[in-house]
């Protein structure tokens, strides 16, 4: 049978564009942007869909977690397809596939953050051409983004300390400092430094075993273990491994049993000369609930923290993003965004993805000072008005006649309790701030404000009394 061309059939297009919008809105932005979006249409025959994908190494990961869906999916959108063929082939070689442009350009329609058509060109590349043969154990690690690389980390003032540590570590063959503890608040560029460092190890030598995870998953696997008494083979598994590397370790905090394996995890990985590098929000010694010989030991090491940014880096982000994105950023945009989006660097990417999508989506609008704020006046205007915890904690504190003091105190009275619970809750619905953050401020862990968040929710329904309360609250609050 001879080979169908694609462009013949403008359906089959149109099918590839809904798949991609409804794996989009399944597995999440991240997980597309990294793996799914990569992806473009091959040739078509005797109904065998082939799909080329740009690594070896992207192949087998689309394979193993999302190929099945894939299928599926289509099965039901075109019963002619009967099987999907995933095919090794870099961006730019359409020797054998007549069909990706046409499909590069579908997607970057149907996408709300158009992907660089050189990503797999430049840095990510590389590192992927290295680890094309052997991968992380993905038994243990979660998946990294392709785009957290060196290359692609803009360095200031304020996190220029901790690239240059994250870079001596990746590029040293011997163990520099151990471990390498990197902490910032939410958005600045810690998990980028992570992912990075473990795609230089990787490029540089593929043989080494690396375990990139989160420290709830950590968590997860040894409570799993710990049900099917099979510590024995965690331990085996943790404890043999070449570079260990632990995200957002603060959420081990109060979980006293799980600290300890991770402390006899620690030291066997320490004493054999293996490489561990943790993050968390918190510098060792400020983490709340964790152990005091843990908190040591993490901060035996080399401890770099990431700053704030600044409007110079600010603009330095803006530019590298929009240089990735294949888009030319007036300075006045760039200035402005700077200006008005100072929180965290995921909020100011995500501003100029919108900026850049609204643009192309409308025949190539030119990006100008007008049409940015036109496009993101009701984000511009949460900035503007964004309440903080400490108004919310004075504002509730005044309508219940006590102190912000007393409300931050231990105690259980319900004159004190109650509005503790409802300014937890008012937090969790108008601020941006995450579980943990909230309690910190009240001196709580995060279990604490998921109970005050449920309560409340639950009271609003019982006591029309108590829900006015918290709507005259929430008025002057956004008032």
């Amino acid at each position: 049978m001879a080979e169908e061309a694609i462009n013949t059939d403008s359906s089959v297009q149109d099918q590839w564009g809904q798949i991609c919008n409804q794996l989009k809105s399944e597995v999440g932005d991240t997980a597309f942007e990294s793996w799914l979006k990569p992806l473009s249409l091959g040739s078509f025959s005797e109904g065998v869909m082939n799909i080329c994908v740009p690594t070896r190494f992207m192949r087998n990961w689309v394979i193993t977690h999302y190929s099945d869906r894939i299928h599926k999916i289509w099965e039901k959108k075109n019963p002619e397809i009967k099987n999907i063929n995933f095919v090794v082939q870099t961006v730019n070689e359409e020797t054998n596939s007549l069909y990706n442009p046409t499909c590069r350009s579908l997607l970057k329609k149907i996408s709300s953050s158009p992907a660089p058509q050189n990503i797999y060109q430049s840095g990510a590349n590389s590192v992927f051409a290295n680890t094309n043969e052997t991968t992380m154990n993905d038994s243990l690690s979660v998946p990294l983004n392709p785009q957290y690389t060196f290359d692609n980390f803009v360095v200031g003032k304020t996190n220029e300390f901790a690239y240059a540590a994250a870079r001596k570590v990746a590029e040293s063959r011997n163990i520099s400092f151990n471990p390498l503890f990197l902490y910032s608040g939410v958005g600045l560029g810690k998990t980028h430094l992570m992912h990075a460092i473990a795609w230089h190890i990787k490029q540089q030598d593929p043989s080494r075993n690396i375990v990139y995870l989160s420290a709830e998953k950590f968590m997860y696997k040894f409570v799993r273990a710990l049900r099917y008494k099979d510590t024995t083979a965690f331990k085996e598994q943790f404890r043999s491994v070449d570079v260990l590397m632990v995200d957002d370790v603060q959420f081990m905090g109060g979980k006293d049993t799980t600290q300890e394996e991770f402390f006899y995890t620690f030291n066997s990985l320490i004493e054999e000369g293996r490489q561990i590098i943790i993050s968390a929000d918190k510098s060792p010694a400020d983490l709340e609930g964790i152990e005091a010989r843990l908190k040591s030991r993490l901060g035996c090491g080399l401890v770099a923290d990431i700053h704030p940014t600044d409007f110079d880096l600010r603009i330095g982000i803006l530019n590298n993003k929009a240089k990735q994105l294949g888009v030319e950023l007036p300075i006045k945009v760039a200035e402005f965004l700077a200006q008005k989006i100072t929180s965290n660097i995921r909020e100011l990417e995500g501003a100029l993805r919108r900026v850049i999508a609204h643009s192309q989506l409308l025949s190539d609008k030119e990006i100008t000072l007008d049409m940015t704020q036109d496009v993101l006046k009701d984000m511009l205007r949460s900035f503007d008005k964004r309440t903080t915890i400490d108004e919310i904690q004075k504002k509730v504190a005044e309508h219940f006649n006590i102190s912000v003091k007393e409300m931050q105190s231990s105690r259980r009275a319900r004159n004190v309790a109650r509005p503790r619970q409802i300014a937890m809750y008012l937090a969790k619905q108008l601020t941006s701030r995450s579980l943990p953050e909230i309690g910190r401020k009240f001196d709580r862990d995060h279990t604490t404000v998921m109970h005050a968040v449920r309560k409340v929710e639950e009271l609003i329904v019982e006591d029309i009394s108590l829900a006015e309360s918290i709507e005259t609250l929430r008025r002057s609050l956004d008032a």
